[in-house]
């Protein structure tokens, strides 16, 4: 009776070791390409697509389209190089491919034919587009494809290059694999208040979902270095391209959204030296009144921060004087960049890419319902009114 008992679990556990051994369909990271960025242009052929078709090797398409993956090969060790040092022979770590066409699956499938491994897109960190592109079609038609395939990562970052978005995704450094540069930069938010809150593949979709207009951060290119630089303001109806926000609309754009912090102010004395006053806490509350049919907004923003920079040296005396006005010379700029960027949203774009719509849902959910499927138009035209404090908490030290 013991031995049948022994001789069953040796066998139950000779099963489960067998089917825990493997999957039947996995196959190798060795014989996969994995595609860790994605770049969307304006439809050009390539050079290689060009002589291709010349020898009959075209099929049936239109040349909407230009995309581009970005290949790592054997990502973990990848990622490795990049933070070590350049890769042996000065080789890039990686390999930009590009195919045209007017249908993204279709040029996917169309890397198979010219590939021995097959894309797989678990790994993909960045989507590229380029505002040329984005201006011909909506977001919602160049990444349908994307949103519905369930190899592609919903977490990817998204962005908006200024020119081509192959350029933005080659680099003059071998080490380097822009997809990690580019993500990594969105780590810097919380010292910059020029670099927006990031926008993934699936929060973009909540975002085009909800019929509201919607800002995604900008990337500009020069000879194989990238910067962040700015917001591409994208239309709630069209999901199109309609125009962009400043590095210092969005130094404005942070004090009205409570989960972008850091960041600094410049002004300068009245001798023309300059002082830098650094954010350390920022608190900012957009009040909502709804009076029958007028809506109206009042902007109260308070913040504490560090003097870290200051070009002239005050006497003893005068440094609580010099310290107040310093403290409202603050406050009237972050208004004045603040009534600025909100001008541009109201009478050039016409476009609520500022979250107000949010408090009126929350506060006024009966009002919401009513303004909701015209909000844009309406936010046009509200009156909005704003009181803005700064307070320096630590003037920091200096010589004496």
């Amino acid at each position: 009776m013991i031995f049948f008992r022994l001789l069953g679990r040796i066998t139950c556990v000779v099963t489960i070791l067998s089917i825990l051994s493997g999957c039947w369909s996995s196959r190798e990271i060795e014989d996969l390409s994995l595609y860790v960025a994605l770049g969307i242009d304006v439809g050009h052929e390539t050079e290689f697509e060009k002589k291709i078709a010349e020898q009959g090797g075209r099929y049936p398409k239109l040349d909407n389209v230009t995309a581009t993956v970005q290949i790592a090969p054997g990502y973990s060790s990848s990622q490795k190089s990049e933070q070590s040092g350049s890769p042996a022979s000065g080789k890039t770590s990686y390999a930009n491919e590009r195919l045209t066409g007017d249908s993204l699956l279709q040029i996917f499938r169309q890397f198979a034919l010219r590939r021995d491994r097959p894309l797989i897109g678990h790994h993909l960190k960045v989507i590229v587009i380029s505002k040329d592109i984005a201006k011909k079609y909506g977001l919602d038609q160049l990444l349908d494809f994307i949103l519905r395939d369930n190899d592609i990562r919903p977490n990817c970052l998204v962005l908006i290059s200024h020119h081509r978005a192959v350029d933005v995704l080659t680099s003059n450094d071998p080490s380097r694999i822009p997809a990690f540069y580019l993500t990594g930069i969105t780590n810097n938010s919380y010292i910059s208040n020029k670099i927006l809150e990031p926008v993934s593949l699936a929060k973009l979709d909540a975002q085009m979902q909800s019929g509201s207009s919607f800002l995604l951060q900008n990337v500009l290119n020069y000879n194989g270095e990238d910067k962040f630089s700015g917001g591409s303001i994208f239309d709630a109806k069209t999901k199109k391209f309609i125009g962009e926000l400043s590095q210092t609309d969005l130094e404005a754009l942070s004090w009205l959204r409570p989960n972008q912090k850091g960041g600094v102010i410049k002004t300068y004395s009245k001798e023309g030296f300059t002082v830098i006053y650094e954010i350390k806490k920022k608190r900012t509350r957009i009040i909502p009144k709804v009076d029958g049919d007028n809506i109206s907004f009042h902007i109260k923003a308070e913040s504490e921060g560090w003097m870290m920079e200051d070009w002239r040296s005050p006497e003893k005396e005068e440094k609580g004087a010099y310290q107040d006005e310093l403290e409202k010379d603050f406050a009237k700029l972050v208004e004045q960049q603040i009534k600025d960027m909100l001008y541009k949203l109201q009478h050039t774009y016409q476009v609520d890419v500022a979250d107000f719509r949010d408090t009126i849902r929350i506060k006024y959910p009966k009002t919401w319902k009513k303004v909701k499927d015209h909000w844009d138009e309406i936010f046009a035209k509200v009156p909005i009114t704003y009181e803005v404090k700064t307070r320096i908490v630590n003037p920091g030290s200096s010589t004496e």
